[in-house]
């Protein structure tokens, strides 16, 4: 699988540099395909850059010198962006059906009150 296009913006974020950042990538990419077998489902996906962000923050807590307390840690925050997207992405996949079920009822609903009609 070709790395993500995110994946300089994750090393810079993360302190450490790109070849660094595509060798997690593989590593990654390797985990997820172990865990769930095939390299072509959206849960591949999402567990190897979910897994690649970790590994960014982990090399990058590892890298970077200790800074003082007042500097903000932006690679720490990395995780729980992407965390947050996909729980967002997941909304919309849960809206869509319990829309679906509603229209599926009301449509049941109808078609049993036209046989009683009938």
């Amino acid at each position: 699988m070709r790395a993500p296009k995110i994946l300089p913006w994750i090393a810079h974020k993360a302190g450490i540099n790109e070849d660094l950042a595509l060798n997690l990538w593989r590593r990654a990419a390797g985990e997820a395909e172990e865990m769930t077998g095939c390299c072509d489902s959206p849960d591949y996906y999402r567990l190897a850059v979910e897994r690649f962000i970790d590994l960014a923050q982990d090399e990058g807590e590892k890298c970077a010198p200790i800074a003082p307390l007042s500097t903000p840690r932006i690679a720490a925050d990395l995780g729980w962006f992407w965390r947050h997207q996909n729980r967002i992405a997941q909304l919309n996949l849960v809206a869509a059906q319990n829309a679906y079920r509603l229209w599926q009822k009301s449509w049941s609903n109808f078609v049993a009150g036209q046989k009683q009609l009938a």
